[in-house]
């Protein structure tokens, strides 16, 4: 787990201004769950045998009442059952987001945390494809807005239920004819779950990998159509997409579409975003059926590839630094100072003392554009001095209000 210092946050917020004005644009309202649920949700959702509920989740039991809960280590399954327990289905399928920590106990690497943040999307109760597509479409315009490229989109379907038992029965025979090249983490999820040995980065599996049937193969003619739908809707909107059968996904709810956004700027850790339809999870959890998708992206890998590409932030330096001596003066100071923060303007107000020399040098480091300099004699006249601290410019005695104008209005008095 690590801290975002304040050097480092302008680049997180950022990142945070663009995407909340990005999903208000696409028609996506805010929802919050709480970071603790009963652990039996994610076992049902994400799956048993899935690597998260395995060995990643925080796991405790509440002392209170003998519960067992889980710091969320995902934000889907917390999203679906929010939206069963509220009915948001109700009046028609839902557009929502949600932001914050989400948990894992990971081997620490670059990119990853045990604790992350995620920005998750999701579109309740839409059969798609339309909507996969306008997931796919909303991430190539976000990474336009933050300046992102080099971003690739790698796409695959898993099928309806009856398609991946199909193909899970062909799957694992052709497996177990390639046993002694499978690690142990193959061989232990040969016969629980076999799509996930297709995710190996083993290279001493990658042959084997690569010669195992595709679910391409086994789709009905239903789960066909909806790939190859969303397929021509990409192309239509411009998206440039690999299809990539390796691409399967680590929980057990997907179905049909699943997707990721990798990058090769941060090693092994490539997908900074990911996500496809998992229409049975709705009614699993135990709401009435219904379908969804949504994606999530990982925040520390953009914000790792923001860094490392550049890209320019702009600093928020505060609009004034006001320097006071003088008791009078401190007494007024403080009054200014709110004055000036009422019409807009933003104000540190000197803390700790010092003399006027001490305090301009605090004045110049903390950015500001403008210095609001007042003593006794600034006081008794109730006035202030203005000086511009970032470009030329002469330094000035007016009132507050002229003083909040010139700063709110213009550069320069």
């Amino acid at each position: 787990m690590n801290d975002v210092l304040p050097e480092q946050a302008p680049l997180w917020e950022f990142f945070e201004d663009t995407v909340r004005g990005w999903l208000v644009q696409y028609g996506y309202r805010n929802i919050r769950m709480p970071i603790l649920e009963r652990t039996e949700l994610f076992v049902r959702s994400i799956g048993e045998v899935t690597d998260i509920v395995e060995k990643e989740m925080y796991t405790f039991v509440d002392e209170l009442n003998g519960e067992s809960l889980t710091l969320r280590p995902e934000g889907t399954a917390s999203c679906v059952r929010a939206a069963i327990e509220h009915n948001l289905l109700y009046n028609g399928p839902q557009r929502v987001f949600y932001a914050g920590p989400m948990f894992r106990h990971e081997r620490p690497q670059k990119g990853r945390h045990r604790q992350f943040h995620q920005v998750g999307v999701e579109a309740l109760g839409f059969p798609g494809p339309d909507v996969d597509a306008e997931h796919m479409v909303m991430a190539a315009s976000l990474w336009k807005r933050l300046g992102l490229d080099g971003l690739q989109l790698e796409i695959n379907t898993l099928g309806n239920a009856a398609s991946r038992s199909r193909y899970r029965t062909r799957l694992i025979g052709y497996l177990e004819k390639h046993s002694t090249v499978l690690d142990a983490d193959a061989r232990r999820r040969l016969h629980s779950n076999p799509l996930r040995v297709l995710d190996s980065k083993n290279p001493a599996m990658r042959e084997v990998i690569a010669a195992a049937p595709r679910l391409t193969e086994d789709l009905d003619d239903e789960s066909r159509r909806h790939f190859e739908a969303l397929q021509r809707l990409l192309k239509n909107a411009g998206i440039e997409f690999l299809i990539n059968d390796s691409v399967v996904r680590g929980l057990d709810y997907y179905n049909d579409a699943v997707y990721e956004w990798t990058t090769t700027r941060l090693g092994a850790q490539g997908t900074v975003c990911a996500g496809g339809r998992y229409d049975g999870l709705i009614e699993q959890i135990g709401g009435k059926p219904a379908p969804a998708c949504g994606f999530a992206m990982g925040v520390e890998r953009l914000i790792a590839l923001l860094g490392d590409g550049g890209v320019a932030v702009p600093i928020r330096a505060v609009d004034a630094y006001l320097v006071h001596s003088g008791e009078s003066a401190s007494r007024f100071a403080w009054n200014v100072a709110e004055s000036l923060r009422s019409r807009g303007v933003s104000v540190v107000l000197h803390c700790g003392g010092g003399s006027f020399k001490s305090q301009m040098k605090r004045a110049d480091a903390s950015g500001a554009r403008f210095a609001v300099i007042i003593g006794d004699d600034e006081a008794g006249r109730r006035v202030v001095s203005l000086k511009p601290m970032r470009e030329a410019g002469e330094q000035v005695q007016v009132d507050p209000e002229q003083a909040a104008a010139m700063i709110f209005n213009s550069n320069t008095p």
